[in-house]
Order: structure tokens, then C-alpha cells, then sequence
């Protein structure tokens, strides 16, 4: 393996991080957001509910699209292994 290979398959897994994780992150980030911002209003400040709600939301994401995550990790694990054999 050379330097150019190795630098096209850390960039795809970088990539493919960024493609699974991100739902999740953004998801969770808008909804501590929405959160934040109804406590304020309402100067209620309990930490559970923030918790709870991206919790919620992070479940949520990987039941609706655990699949996907898992048809995308088990394609890119396969090249990774066709590279390791050749």
C-alpha cells in the first residue's frame, strides 16, 4: 500500500464518520438548542429534560436509520478487507 492509497481510505472513513454521525449530532445539537431556549423562557432549569430529549432524539435517529448505518459500515469494512487481501 502507498501513501496515496492509505490518504484515499482515511478520507473515506473520514467521510463515512461524517455521514453517520452527523444526524445524530445535528439532531441532538438543534434540539439542546430548542431546549436551552425554553428554559430561558420559562426560567426553568432542570438538566434531565435537555438529557432526555436527546437521548429521545438519538434513539430515534438509529431505529430510523440503523440500517442504513449498518449497510454502510459493512460495505465499507468489505473494500477495507478486499484491500487488506490484494
Amino acid at each position: 500500500m502507498d501513501t496515496a492509497q492509505v490518504t484515499s481510505l482515511l478520507r473515506e472513513a473520514v467521510g463515512i464518520t461524517l455521514r453517520l454521525g452527523g444526524p445524530m449530532l445535528l439532531l441532538s445539537m438543534l434540539v439542546g438548542i430548542v431546549v436551552a431556549i425554553f428554559q430561558a423562557v420559562t426560567q426553568i432549569h432542570e438538566q434531565t429534560i435537555a438529557f432526555i430529549l436527546k437521548l429521545a432524539v438519538v434513539v430515534t435517529v438509529l431505529l430510523v436509520g440503523g440500517g442504513w448505518m449498518m449497510e454502510t459500515l459493512m460495505d465499507f469494512t468489505r473494500h477495507v478487507f478486499s484491500l487488506i487481501a490484494s
